[in-house]
């Protein structure tokens, strides 16, 4: 537990000394008053929390200095601290009860996708789970070449299909290699999409059928691979795709290497989606099921 926890500390430092360890500093100030709240809230819209968001935890922090009469700065921290807990849910417990269980994988180019499938890939067979891995990128050779060296490091099977291939015919190939090598788990890779691209979010769609017509109920999970380093712009792309695939769970990659941590709250709070897993490092190990007090502490660094 003490080393889950170190991980969150260290691979949150990027945010917890940036705008966060702006607002540890505030909050532990020797004077509260009126500034205090004004100068707080400008710190969590720097923090990528979101107006909307900033707005109503300084609401909630004026009414609770209201009732109480919060002088005190570590009152002041403690009140804070219970508000940004209160935004986040733990991730609900990952029951993939079908066998196979296809899991498909979405996001923009350059979000960490791809590597980010090797460590689920990890963090399942750590579970003594069997998993095939698909490589339905194929417009991208590199993206195959990447995942194919990642599943031969792991010990993995992986479907690829030919650059340029069809990548509906790779998702629907790996489904089936899954059902006959009795794999718990299909995790398929898919071509980075700009989600303002219609023609390429068609063919998203199109992979999403064709995996349901390979197995019915399929796939059972659509999770978005989301590149935490770039903060609020990564919201519109997380609502076009959820509008076209149904995605159903968050991966925040890269969140060590970001000081955008305050997206997490907008994520949960605009989206209504839970984040699953964050990416803390590069090593394979570094994917972590999402912890909302280790994610707290870490960013207030406490």
């Amino acid at each position: 537990m003490n080393n889950i926890l170190k991980k969150w500390k260290e691979g949150l430092t990027r945010t917890s000394k940036a705008t966060f360890g702006q607002i540890a500093t505030l909050v532990g100030a020797s004077e509260i008053n009126d500034a205090t709240y004004d100068e707080l809230e400008a710190l969590l819209i720097q923090a990528d929390l979101g107006v909307e968001t900033s707005q109503e935890i300084l609401k909630n922090l004026q009414i609770t200095r209201q009732k109480t009469g919060i002088t005190k700065t570590d009152e002041l921290k403690a009140s804070l601290r219970t508000e940004l807990r209160n935004r986040l849910s733990a991730p609900p417990e990952i029951s993939l009860d079908q066998k196979p269980s296809v899991i498909l994988i979405v996001g923009v180019n350059g979000s960490g996708k791809t590597t980010t499938i090797a460590k689920l890939g990890q963090w399942f067979s750590n579970q003594r789970l069997q998993i095939i891995l698909g490589a339905a990128d194929t417009f991208r050779a590199a993206a195959v070449d990447q995942l194919q060296i990642w599943a031969n490091k792991l010990n993995l099977p992986v479907i690829a299909g030919q650059t340029g291939g069809d990548s509906g015919a790779v998702a629907y190939d790996t489904v089936q290699a899954a059902i006959s090598r009795k794999a718990d788990i299909a995790i398929i890779d898919t071509a980075g999409r700009l989600h303002t691209r219609f023609n390429l979010m068609e063919e998203l769609k199109k992979v999403h059928r064709v995996v349901g017509k390979a197995l019915p109920g399929a796939p059972h999970a659509v999770w978005l691979v989301m590149d935490a380093t770039t903060g609020q712009n990564a919201l519109q792309q997380a609502r076009a795709f959820k509008q076209a695939v149904n995605v159903n769970g968050i991966i925040l990659a890269k969140l060590d290497s970001s000081a955008h941590g305050g997206m997490v709250f907008a994520i949960q709070n605009e989206l209504g989606l839970p984040i699953l897993f964050a990416g803390l490092g590069e090593k394979i190990d570094d994917l972590q099921p999402f912890d909302p007090d280790a994610f707290i502490s870490g960013i207030l660094g406490e």
